[in-house]
């Protein structure tokens, strides 16, 4: 009987692929059996059918993928892998991520299937790894609290950078329910935001011993911290998922505290290489400056003026200029000297204490210098070198006792002044008559 709901082919499809998808059993599912049809074509990717007692599954197997090497005709293996279905072909296959051998174990395949899924994720990828910080302050430490691990990371911490403050998120590292605690471990450290690298550690064990730390949850726990990890899980020849996705990996418990902290020893022989390196390095820089130096007050030097030459010049021009002075004042002195001689010999009272005499007009100063410019009865002034004599003008008489004769020492006479010249004395006896009064020469 038909449905009245009608389905295309593509919806079919899509239906089915979805279904087998999503099925718990079908999306992480281990299959043993025989390859047979084996077949790989150009792009590198297999297909070939698995087959047991008549049964048969279509398998694919693309290229890169974890034991593709062991893909043989007649091979009976253990395929790791999930189902879909196809709709181009209209047939379920199985994608094969990983194969082993039979007889590997079934957490061998598990381990190889898992490390391909992650692979393809990206968790894997070097380019999204931090590096570890060089002077950590707190150093987050995921591992029990019970066993020799803690100790070991406590031990070689205190003895190569004391500095740094441990801080234990204690976990169980084995057995059921071990993964979930070191991934809730990872989580609080990442939300306390103290730590600046977390270091996730367990000693060495078994593949079921160490299995917690090939988990998907720890894988991912440790690919979403913030912080950069470093994993320590077994010993050196031990390799985990978490060694994998962690940001750098230790060998040992141990190697991974070395590797999260600096060696204060190395710290201090580097300060010190640093320090020797950066004295020799300004000692040379000093002796470049004062050669430097050097030069420059060399070149100085021989382009300073010779001062002791110049002042020996300055003194010769100061003597030169001294002897002109000199000279030249003397000279000075001897025309002044000889125009005081000239001045001397034209100096009026010079010539009145020689015994001549200056007359004026006694209303109007005006020197006489001739008999007609005084009238008869004229007064005079008669300047002498001592003073001066008043007197009256007279042709035909001779000068009368009667007229005042007045000294006045504070008289000079003026420059100019006709010169009198004295009157001759008089003899007693013999006396002829009194003649006309003796002409003034000029004084200049």
């Amino acid at each position: 009987m038909l449905s009245p709901i009608v389905h295309s082919v593509s919806q079919v499809a899509v239906y089915l692929k979805d279904k087998l998808e999503s099925d718990g059993l079908l999306s992480r599912l281990t299959v043993q059996g025989e390859i047979a049809n084996l077949r790989t074509v150009a792009s590198g990717h297999s297909y070939f059918t698995l087959r047991e007692d008549g049964s048969s599954i279509r398998c694919v197997m693309f290229r890169g993928r974890a034991g593709q090497e062991y893909l043989e005709d007649g091979q009976e293996i253990l395929a790791g892998g999930n189902f879909t279905f196809y709709p181009p072909s209209g047939e379920a296959n199985m994608q094969v991520a990983a194969v082993l051998p039979v007889g590997a174990g079934a957490l061998a395949l598990e381990l190889a299937r898992l490390r391909q899924q992650l692979t393809a994720e990206g968790l894997f990828d070097p380019s999204r790894k931090r590096p570890v910080p060089v002077f950590p302050r707190v150093i987050g430490v995921v591992t029990s609290p019970s066993g020799a691990v803690w100790q070991d990371i406590q031990n070689v911490v205190l003895r190569r950078y004391p500095l740094a403050e441990l801080r234990l998120a204690p976990t169980a590292v084995q057995g059921d329910g071990a993964s979930e605690q070191i991934a809730a471990a990872l989580r609080s450290l990442n939300e306390e935001g103290v730590a600046d690298v977390i270091i996730v550690a367990r000693g060495g064990g078994s593949l079921e011993d160490l299995w917690c730390f090939n988990s998907e949850a720890v894988a991912r726990a440790i690919f979403a911290s913030s912080i950069p990890i470093v994993s320590g899980v077994g010993h050196e020849t031990d390799t985990t998922i978490a060694d994998d996705v962690a940001d750098s990996r230790a060998p040992t418990p141990s190697a991974a505290a070395e590797l999260a902290t600096p060696d204060r020893n190395q710290l201090m022989a580097d300060i010190f290489g640093a320090r020797q390196q950066m004295t020799s390095v300004m000692a040379g820089h000093v002796g470049r400056l004062r050669s430097s130096v050097l030069f420059q007050q060399q070149r100085l030097q021989r382009r300073a003026p010779d001062v002791a030459s110049m002042r020996r010049r300055v003194d010769e021009y100061a003597e030169r200029a001294t002897s002109s002075i000199r000279h030249h004042h003397a000279l000075i002195g001897r025309d002044v000297a000889t125009l005081v001689s000239k001045l001397g010999a034209l100096n009026p009272g010079d010539t009145l204490r020689r015994g001549y005499a200056v007359v004026r007009l006694s209303e109007d100063g005006i020197v006489v210098t001739s008999p007609g410019q005084a009238a008869d009865g004229a007064h005079l002034e008669i300047s002498l070198a001592a003073g001066t004599l008043a007197a009256t003008a007279g042709r035909h008489a001779l000068p009368v006792a009667t007229g005042d004769v007045t000294v006045d020492p504070q008289v000079n006479p003026a420059p100019g002044d006709a010169e009198v010249a004295p009157k001759a004395p008089r003899k007693r006896g013999n006396r002829r008559a009194p003649g006309p009064p003796p002409a003034m020469k000029p004084l200049l």
